[in-house]
């Protein structure tokens, strides 16, 4: 009597095709969550380079930085950039950004940046839509003015002063509030231009 074997089943070649499909799907959806990343890191450093490049087109043409320039009255057109006239201020010429919100109100009404800035509207936003300022202060012992971005995560802050400086977050010309630790948020990176 002969026997008639009708298992059915998947042979090794087929369940190694399946495996290498499913390992080249997962490689593809990781490698392309590591590139949108990489292109919101970029972002963010053409976002601070672009800023920096702002602050001396307007030292360029006023004689003055922005937010301490004590001609930004007679300077700043006040039609233009969503710029008012009753917001508007004046430095006191001494070197030092000491209003934030000036600062990018006198970038926006010279037409460097967009955004309407008056006091009320105080912070510029980052590609990681967190606040930025640019202001003189001292982080981890640096001193200057700066442009401070607010509340970026670990990975990202160190992954900018990685890009610009040195990586390390209290030397060189970023500076953060702390560490880099992983699955943390780094209160304050302040990129000394």
């Amino acid at each position: 009597m002969k026997r008639v074997n009708n298992e059915k089943g998947f042979t090794l070649v087929e369940i190694a095709i399946v495996l290498v499909i499913i390992g080249l799907l997962l490689g593809g959806v990781l490698k392309g969550q590591q590139l949108i990343a990489n292109a919101k890191i970029k972002s963010l450093v053409n976002h601070a380079n672009g800023l920096a490049a702002a602050v001396y087109a307007y030292q360029d043409r006023y004689k003055a930085l922005p937010g301490d320039d004590p001609r930004a009255q007679t300077n700043l057109p006040m039609a233009s950039g969503g710029c008012q006239a009753a917001n508007l201020v004046n430095g006191n010429g001494n070197g030092q950004i000491g209003e934030y919100w000036a600062a990018a109100e006198h970038l926006a009404c010279a037409g460097l940046i967009t955004g309407t800035y008056n006091g009320t509207n105080q912070y510029i936003t980052s590609p990681y839509s967190t606040n930025v300022i640019i202001y003189y202060e001292t982080v981890q012992g640096k001193t200057g003015n700066d442009i401070r971005y607010y509340n970026l995560p670990a990975d990202v802050a160190q992954a900018f002063d990685s890009a610009l400086d040195d990586g390390v977050f209290n030397t060189g010309v970023i500076r953060a509030s702390a560490a880099y630790t992983a699955g943390t948020v780094i209160a304050s990176t302040a990129f000394y231009y």
